[in-house]
């Protein structure tokens, strides 16, 4: 981890929050910084738009992407409070992101934010793509993990979002 992780972390946490802290709304936030600058912090957006794909990663770097005038981010972290699913982490890759950091993981959350089968999209990126992109997690992890419905949780099978 580099010394201002926890600093961009917490602002995502505060993006996370921004619309409300429910579990069940999947309060995902994600900020990318390049250099000490933000330039962008989005909330995840799906229900809202609706779209399936307007993941706060996503919605990230679309809006890194139109501020900078630029497709690509290299040298930039992204942060976010939740372990990137496939598709974010793709878009990192396609990006060109320097750097991803999160801070729950799979395994410190209900089974209902991620894929129902477990795929470890993290390891097959990290072996099938770039060697440029560097994935660290556990960042602020209790916090993140807060946000989010806790791995032993009972709810019903409508309310889960994923399964």
């Amino acid at each position: 981890m580099i010394d201002d992780d926890e600093q961009w972390m917490r602002m995502a946490i505060e993006v996370a929050r921004s619309k409300g802290s429910d579990p069940s709304t999947s309060p995902l936030g994600c900020v990318i910084v390049l250099d000490g600058k933000v330039l962008a912090a989005e909330r995840n957006q799906t229900h809202e738009l609706p779209d399936a794909t307007a993941h706060a990663e996503m919605m990230a770097i679309r809006r890194a992407c139109e501020n900078t005038g630029e497709l690509e981010l290299r040298g930039a972290t992204l942060y976010s409070t939740l372990q990137p699913c496939g598709m974010c982490t793709m878009a990192s890759i396609w990006s060109k992101v320097g750097r991803v950091v999160f801070g729950a993981g799979r395994d410190d959350v209900h089974a209902m934010y991620f894929e129902a089968r477990h795929v470890d999209t993290l390891s097959f990126i990290a072996d099938a793509y770039r060697d440029d992109i560097v994935i660290e997690g556990g960042c602020l992890k209790a916090e993140c993990a807060t946000l989010y419905y806790p791995p032993d949780a009972e709810l019903p099978v409508e309310e889960q979002a994923n399964l």
